[in-house]
């Protein structure tokens, strides 16, 4: 029979434990840094709800993509969520998980599976919640595709590399500002919560951390809006030095749209506000 969380989640083992025990070495082809400083990982999720304005997860359930040896995924669980449902693929953290859900029981859900072909936007009932210390290789593709799905999110928690979070925030007229940027600032409301040193991790990336807090703004762009977004980001920022009126030609009569949006046609991709973008699209 399953302890009372506070107590189950006692009872674990400590992080390096863990590891060691598993023979848990990161995997760089899977893009696995692994955090094994408890004191951080709570801060995350502290500090996550904190913006939230919540003390807890209680009644919400909470997705968790790659766990590793489990520091989130023990910090999640003390804020007692409805469910927690980490996926992961590498069999050794399986293995973690699994003696995690000994302890606590069904508070805990574990799919063996590949992120990118699951649908949170599906599972469970709302509010829903995103944590993860995302695998590198994929941490853009995931986001984008939970942008898409925003309007069924409270929140995302999400680590990325430093530099990617740079491009996800950027504001317009800066090199880092481009296609990631405008679809995030359309659909959502961003925080910094903070930054890692690489010396936080196992193995240390050669690279800072940052984690973002993301929630979603009230009005939602539509599917049909987001997919002419993406055609006219990618046309723009693909040839990010030329002026829009060249970028955008194959767009039927763009120099008679951006004029009846007071867009001058000698902007580059980058001097267009999300909100400009958004605007466009609704002509095409």
């Amino acid at each position: 029979m399953p302890l009372p969380l506070a107590e189950a989640l006692q009872a674990l083992p400590g992080l390096r434990l863990t590891v060691e025990a598993h023979g848990l070495m990161a995997k760089k082809a899977l893009g696995q840094n692994f955090l094994l400083d408890t004191n951080i990982t709570s801060k995350i999720i502290r500090l996550s709800l904190e913006r939230q304005k919540k003390t807890s997860y209680e009644g919400d359930f909470v997705f968790e993509v790659g766990p590793g040896p489990g520091g989130l995924t023990r910090a999640v669980l003390s804020h007692n969520p409805e469910k927690l449902t980490v996926v992961e693929m590498d069999e050794r953290c399986i293995a973690i998980m699994e003696d995690i859900k000994n302890k606590v029981g069904n508070k805990l859900e574990i799919i063996n599976g590949n992120a990118l072909e699951q649908n949170f936007a599906c599972m469970d009932s709302a509010p829903r919640h995103i944590v993860s210390n995302l695998p590198y290789n994929i941490s853009v593709p995931l986001l984008i595709s939970w942008l898409k799905e925003m309007s069924s999110f409270a929140s995302l928690t999400l680590m990325f590399q430093k530099e990617v979070a740079e491009r996800i925030t950027a504001p317009i007229n800066s090199k880092d500002y481009g296609r990631i940027s405008v679809l995030a600032q359309l659909t959502c409301h961003m925080t910094k919560l903070l930054d890692l040193n690489p010396e936080c991790f196992v193995p240390a990336p050669k690279i800072w951390s940052s984690v973002l807090l993301f929630t979603p703004r009230t009005k939602q762009p539509t599917a049909r809006q987001i997919k002419n977004i993406e055609h006219l980001t990618t046309l723009a920022f693909g040839q990010r030095r030329k002026m829009i009126r060249q970028s955008l030609k194959q767009i039927p009569e763009i120099t008679s749209k951006l004029a009846a949006l007071n867009i001058p046609d000698t902007y580059r991709a980058e001097q267009l506000t999300p909100e400009q973008y958004l605007a466009l699209a609704d002509m095409l």
